[in-house]
């Protein structure tokens, strides 16, 4: 004999299984979480139009330029400060370049080249007092800018500390303890006479006839036989997401990256091609060479994902396989730049560091020089010469005489 039970008993049933499965209102699961995340910073298009202006105070740290007898000192996201420095020991401040979405520069005679947010522009700066755009390439650096439509584009991330009260049950929002993304910074040497010289936080270097520029992860080649028509030429999807600097170094660039560092050959300038890399943890990455030598800093911070401090000594004597010579501790290093087997290194709140490195091997047990009451972010090291960005302003130093130092003239932050 079969037996059926009834639908309503059947649910009856269930419903009694299944509160007793789970907690009662009063016994509602609830957790404390603090975590550290990055939320974006916007920046609204805003006044587009291209034109030099008065100068204005320097107020942040910004990239570095040199074009005799002028310095060109990047004022993030708002244009470019104007320095002239036919006289080092008194620099004066004499125009502003007022370029909404520009964060780096370099120059091939008197043609600025220079970002608009995600354009490439190329501005005739032969009278800095009423300079004109001449040409933009639109969309160059789509992937670095992401653009909302109602709060404009991110231009940066700013670290947030965040403490809430969970449902236990919810397990579906992302919490991290530190977030990374890539910051926009940097410039290079050059190796033609009609160009400027920058430092080695680079996402622009020239090199004879071609502009390059890296952005997240991509290297675009420029042609700029006709300085004043930039034609593109070539673009490597490089082998890392996180690219940072860029330095071109006896006819191959040296790619810094978050990852590493990458050797690009251009024996064909309009198409580099990947020559070797060194892989390295996580960190921001700028880098220099001198002979047979590259210098590579790691630093930490939210930015970088990296908890590591240190100068990276590499032989590159084969090019194809770079080694790592010796690892060196130090506080928060940024930029570097090499003279004569002389090392700048930029350590932060630690200050300017000046090192002999002509033996790799004891570079701390040369130092030459420590500046520890100024905040260092990049340097450029010539004709006995060096040029210093900090938070604190920019600082001109005379190092003829490596052993006596000169300060030669400063402009401080809000002059």
């Amino acid at each position: 004999m079969k037996t059926y039970t009834s639908p309503i008993t059947c649910l009856a049933f269930c419903a009694i299984i299944l509160s007793l499965s789970l907690p009662s209102c009063s016994d509602k699961c609830e957790e404390f979480r603090s975590y550290t995340t990055l939320e974006p910073v916007y920046l609204l298009p805003g006044d587009m139009n291209i034109r030099s202006e008065a100068p204005r105070p320097l107020k942040e740290t910004g990239k570095l330029y040199f074009k005799a007898p002028y310095i060109f000192i990047s004022a993030p996201h708002e244009g470019i400060h104007v320095i002239d420095n036919s006289d080092v020991s008194n620099p004066q401040n004499i125009a502003f370049l007022n370029i909404i979405g520009s964060a780096d520069l370099a120059i091939k005679g008197d043609i600025l080249y220079t970002n608009n947010f995600n354009d490439l522009l190329a501005i005739d700066i032969s009278d800095l007092h009423n300079i004109s755009l001449v040409n933009r390439e639109t969309n160059v650096f789509e992937e670095m800018y992401p653009f909302d439509p109602v709060n404009g584009f991110i231009v940066d991330w700013e670290e947030v500390h965040i403490e809430e009260i969970v449902d236990c049950t919810s397990r579906n929002s992302v919490l991290t303890e530190e977030v990374m993304f890539q910051d926009n910074t940097g410039l290079a040497p050059v190796e033609a006479p009609t160009v400027g010289v920058g430092g080695s936080m680079a996402r622009f270097t020239i090199v004879n006839d071609f502009l390059y520029a890296v952005s997240n992860f991509q290297l675009k080649a420029y042609n700029i036989t006709q300085a004043n028509n930039p034609s593109f030429s070539s673009v490597n999807n490089l082998q890392s997401w996180n690219i940072e600097t860029i330095y071109p170094f006896q006819g191959n660039l040296f790619i810094g990256s978050q990852e590493g560092m990458f050797i690009y050959s251009l024996s064909n300038p309009g198409m580099p091609s990947y020559v070797s890399e060194f892989a390295h943890i996580n960190s921001c990455d700028p880098v220099v060479a001198e002979g047979d030598i590259a210098y590579v800093t790691l630093r930490s911070g939210t930015m970088c994902n990296s908890f590591t401090n240190q100068l990276e000594v590499l032989d590159i004597s084969n090019i194809f396989e770079p080694q790592l010579i010796r690892t060196y501790p130090m506080s928060n290093p940024h930029g570097l730049g090499i003279d004569n087997g002389i090392l700048f290194i930029c350590d932060g709140d630690a200050g300017l560091k000046i090192y002999d490195a002509t033996d790799a091997n004891a570079i701390d047990q040369n130092q030459l020089a420590h500046y520890e009451n100024i905040n260092a972010f990049d340097v450029i090291p010539i004709n006995n010469t060096l040029l210093m960005i900090g938070t604190d302003g920019l600082y001109q130093y005379n190092y003829t005489d490596i052993n006596n130092i000169e300060l030669l003239s400063t402009i401080t932050i809000g002059e």
